[in-house]
């Protein structure tokens, strides 16, 4: 199968990757970025084809652009959503990737597009819970946003998957519909602009995270996450479907470990140490940011990713080596200094 597909964010770190698979694939790609003056930058980090990627400005907050970028498209990838780093509150998040996953529907179906993927997130399964006890979650569960202690961004993919869920109910006739919830992106990196799950691997590298708290992170690698989506886009008989990318949980604690026994000297800045709970506890009640991962100590979300080995015949890679990929490009490109 091949035609003309929209991937929304493609200067994103996710995107980049999704558009090179597709182009390897035989399709042509349409691509959404919010300011074309970086259209120059971004063609050169991707190095495909220019006769098969064009460039569209738009906006999830505004209808300016969508009706050009997706005419004469017959698939959608939706992966544009924000992510920011740092403190963020939930009308900075909720909003934009509630309506700008409802508005990137709305003018796909409009235009006749026969299949659109969202990319969702864990976040909007795993989270709100009671403890798990080691049962990995699956597709059937949802996060409970009303539930305390769920953070801006785990309450913006539930809200915005769900919303289009509900949408594609009422107003999705003839336009098939699914699903992909990663977990934690990691794997080398094009450019200084990626995902903030790789700014874990970073901070690890250059020692400015001091010690590890008890929280942790399934991990899928971004290679393998691009051929997740090529195989949602693709795959015929997949309306309805939701699902999960990604493997195996590791405490930040493990993530540092594999650091070190794999770079050698490279990783000589890798804490050792672990930080108390209490110590966690105490910082949050001055720092929003640490507040926000109070909740997560000695949590493991783990996920089962068996519904779309079954279906799809998709896993990803050793984690181990997807952090180790991670570390090599950072410290390859110069974004981290060893």
């Amino acid at each position: 199968m091949a035609g003309t597909v929209l991937v929304t964010g493609g200067s994103g770190y996710i995107a980049g990757f999704l558009i090179q698979r597709l182009i390897e694939r035989g399709w042509s790609v349409n691509t959404t970025i919010r300011n074309l003056a970086k259209e120059p930058e971004v063609r050169a980090t991707l190095g495909v084809r220019a006769d098969r990627l064009r460039f569209f400005a738009a906006d999830l907050e505004n209808d300016a652009g969508w009706a050009e970028a997706v005419a004469g498209c017959s698939h959608v990838a939706h992966v544009a959503s924000p992510f920011p780093a740092g403190k963020v509150t939930d009308e900075m998040l909720i909003r934009p990737a509630r309506d700008g996953a409802l508005r990137a529907l709305r003018f796909a179906k409009e235009a006749g597009v026969a299949r659109f993927v969202l990319t969702s997130s864990v976040a909007a399964i795993a989270y709100g819970h009671a403890p798990a006890n080691g049962v990995a979650f699956t597709e059937a569960e949802w996060t409970d946003v009303n539930a305390p202690d769920v953070a801006p961004y785990i309450k913006s993919k539930t809200i915005a998957e769900r919303a289009a869920r509900d949408w594609m109910a009422a107003n999705g006739a003839g336009m098939e519909f699914c699903s992909i919830n990663p977990s934690a992106v990691l794997g080398p990196v094009m450019s200084g602009d990626f995902s903030t799950s790789i700014q874990i691997v970073q901070r690890l590298l250059d020692g400015s995270i001091p010690g590890y708290p008890r929280i942790g992170f399934a991990v899928v690698d971004v290679r393998d996450l691009a051929e997740l989506h090529v195989l949602a886009l693709e795959t015929p008989g997949l309306d309805g479907e939701r699902f999960i990318g990604a493997g195996r949980f590791m405490m930040m604690e493990e993530a540092g470990d594999v650091l070190r026994a794999r770079l050698g000297d490279k990783a000589r800045k890798v804490p050792r140490r672990r930080i108390p709970d209490f110590v966690v506890r105490l910082l949050g009640l001055f720092d929003g940011s640490i507040r926000q991962i109070v909740g997560e100590l000695g949590r493991v979300r783990a996920v089962d990713p068996e519904h779309t080995a079954q279906v799809l015949g998709w896993r990803t890679r050793n984690e181990e080596q997807s952090i180790i990929d991670t570390a090599e490009s950072l410290i390859a490109r110069g974004i981290v200094k060893v």
